[in-house]
């Protein structure tokens, strides 16, 4: 008897064919979205991955650049006059932003004058920094719940897999396998997802906080010279 099932479960389309392709068309709607999700959250994660890469080695060489010139520079001011007005780097800005505050407030006394511009030296960082930052929060969200989504996938494949011998009252592998095989590719695209989305939110965090270390350190020297 268990051998005509098997037969038949084989005869059925291909339920042998264990591509990944075909677990996904076999699977009920619950565990395609499971493996949809995924998918979708691995490419989106890939994505900012790839970017973020991009954006740290743009800034770290383009803010080394800035420092270099600003401290070779005769004046503030005048170096001030000479940076371009539309500049990607995060330094730059902050420095023009600040600039323009020692500009305005020339004829305040020298308290008042660093006062304010250390208000705006922290606000302008503050700000590029939640720029740089933008969508690590999704990083970590993949690397912390992926894993579960993927677990999700693979319990509902095996009540699928436990329904389907209870329906037959039959235990062959031909029954259960193809429930136990898509349960067990989501929890692979899981871990899938999870993994470089962890490695990378931490690599960036840590690229982040020494980047905000370079910003402050210039800006407590641009500081001491105002």
């Amino acid at each position: 008897m268990e051998q005509e099932i098997a037969a038949q479960v084989v005869g059925l389309g291909g339920s042998s064919d264990f591509s990944l392709w075909k677990l996904f068309i076999r699977a009920d709607f619950v565990v395609k979205f499971v493996i949809i999700l995924l998918i979708a959250s691995s490419i989106f994660s890939w994505a900012l991955i790839f970017d973020k890469f991009k954006l740290f080695k743009t800034i770290n060489a383009s803010t080394e650049d800035f420092e270099k010139k600003f401290w070779k520079a005769k004046s503030a001011e005048g170096f001030n006059n000479n940076l371009p007005t539309n500049s990607k780097d995060p330094a730059t800005r902050i420095f023009k932003t600040a600039m323009n505050e020692v500009i305005k407030t020339k004829r305040q006394s020298s308290a008042v004058q660093a006062a304010r511009v250390e208000r705006i030296l922290e606000i302008a960082t503050d700000d590029e920094i939640k720029k740089i930052e933008k969508n690590f929060t999704f990083l970590a969200t993949v690397g912390s719940t992926a894993p579960f989504i993927g677990l999700f996938g693979t319990v509902w494949g095996i009540m699928n897999s436990f329904q389907s011998i209870a329906i037959s009252r039959n235990t062959s592998l031909a029954i259960v396998a193809p429930g136990i095989a898509e349960a067990l590719f989501a929890t692979a695209l899981g871990l899938l997802a999870a993994i470089p989305a962890v490695v990378a939110y931490n690599k960036f965090n840590s690229d982040s906080k020494r980047y905000i270390s370079k910003i402050d350190n210039f800006s407590k020297r641009f500081l001491s010279i105002i």
